[in-house]
């Protein structure tokens, strides 16, 4: 088949979605699957990356890391006449997510869309944030959703949670898989080695962008007042992002900088051995749709502690391979932390065990197949969208627009951390 994906966030950005992208498009090329994806231009560039339109894109957006992307020249649509798409999947429901909607409406083929965020938790990265915006927003990633042929959910909660919210288009749940032999056999040591961990401390470990939204302030309290309780334990955080000296700066207002290890973004094996250097995951998001460096954490073997949250509960068995907090307060969290730390070796080599086996069944193999067959239950079909429903979401993607401009003659209504903004009103181009 021949695939196009559609993301505002892609390589080199760091993030769920951007991971989710790259994944799934690596794994769909492996099983000879042509892939194309668009997405926009980053400060960063990629060297002699194939299969890859790049969009014109402002930089850094409202202070953030991502990219707006501006309205696009032909070059896209001459592009996909070489292309002869399949398929087309959109993973964002803003932006490129209208350049999906419009390219599949003209070629008539079937639209897949992956609800990938709970957009409503992002809203605070854009100018007149307010529960309204957050109304729009969910209204208008729904209406989005059920002008798509098909939906793809990350989890069962968030499947159950769309269809609750009125999506009408069949959902499938289709999780991000984990490249198991990427998490394998990592080499902690050299990590604690490089970053100055004792070789016999208790290390809590943490990876992802480091935003607001992800909850790091409480999970930040938590681990600084569970190491303070217990001297031989360190804090190992992977990732960068605008909460990052906001986290150092606690640390070292209490004394204990020395046991915040903070590396910056990893790849590849120095993210491997990151991993394996952690004695436990610490996850305190409530606003993931599928918690993806849980399962990556747990190919590894490393056990989780995560808040009961939407793409924590389907991956996080509690006192099986982990622990599943349900009480969102700090002391429930602590005390999760303290028992991973008091349990005997033999139940540590079990949650070990439950962990490598949790991995194993959201394999990218597993999930890629499931995609897979439900693409090719799709094609050669012809898919006309319903124009009075299309009416209707541009008039509400318009209502939200009214609200505010945030780059004047370009791009109205945005929100950035949605990993998107608002589309541009001239709907000519693609």
């Amino acid at each position: 088949m021949n695939i196009v994906m559609l993301s505002n966030t892609y390589l080199p950005h760091v993030g769920g979605v951007a991971r989710s992208v790259d994944a799934f498009t690596r794994e769909y090329r492996r099983r000879g699957h042509q892939v194309l994806v668009v997405a926009p231009e980053f400060s960063e560039k990629i060297p002699s990356e194939e299969g890859v339109v790049r969009i014109p894109a402002i930089q850094n957006f409202n202070g953030s890391d991502f990219s707006v992307a501006l309205p696009l020249s032909g070059e896209l649509s001459e592009r996909l006449d070489d292309f002869e798409p399949d398929i087309v999947h959109s993973h964002h429901p803003f932006l490129l997510g209208m350049t999906a909607l419009r390219v599949a409406r003209s070629r008539e083929l079937p639209l897949i869309f992956t609800h990938h965020t709970l957009y409503e938790r992002y809203t605070h990265y854009v100018p007149a944030d307010s529960e309204a915006l957050k109304r729009f927003v969910i209204e208008l990633a729904t209406r989005y959703a059920n002008l798509a042929s098909l939906v793809f959910a990350p989890s069962e909660s968030i499947a159950s949670l769309l269809r609750q919210r009125g999506v009408k288009t069949p959902v499938a749940v289709v999780p991000t898989g984990v490249q198991l032999e990427n998490y394998r056999n990592g080499n902690g040591a050299a990590t604690r080695s490089r970053y100055g961990i004792p070789a016999s401390a208790y290390v809590i470990g943490h990876l992802g962008r480091l935003a607001a939204e992800k909850n790091l302030e409480f999970l930040s309290a938590v681990v600084l007042e569970f190491i303070q309780r217990n001297e031989h334990t360190h804090f190992l955080v992977v990732g960068t992002g605008p909460m990052q000296s906001k986290i150092r700066n606690l640390f070292d207002a209490h004394g204990l900088g020395d046991r915040l290890h903070m590396t910056g973004t990893l790849q590849g094996e120095a993210q491997r051995d990151a991993y394996s250097a952690m004695n436990v995951f610490a996850f305190a998001s409530t606003s993931e749709t599928q918690g993806m460096v849980l399962t990556e954490a747990m190919a590894a073997g490393v056990p989780v502690v995560a808040l009961d949250a939407t793409g924590s509960r389907e991956v996080v068995e509690d006192r099986i391979n982990g622990r599943l907090v349900l009480k969102h307060s700090e002391r429930e969290m602590i005390s999760a932390l303290q028992w991973m730390l008091e349990q005997p070796p033999e139940t540590q080599a079990s949650l070990q065990r439950e962990a490598l086996q949790t991995a194993d069944n959201y394999s990218m193999e597993n999930c890629a197949e499931s995609a897979l067959t439900h693409y090719q239950s799709l094609v050669h079909q012809h898919w006309p969208l319903d124009d009075s429903l299309y009416a209707q979401w541009l008039r509400l993607r318009n209502m939200i627009g009214a609200q505010w401009e945030i780059i004047e003659g370009v791009t109205g209504a945005a929100s950035a951390a949605l990993d998107q903004s608002h589309p541009p009103q001239d709907n000519s181009h693609y």
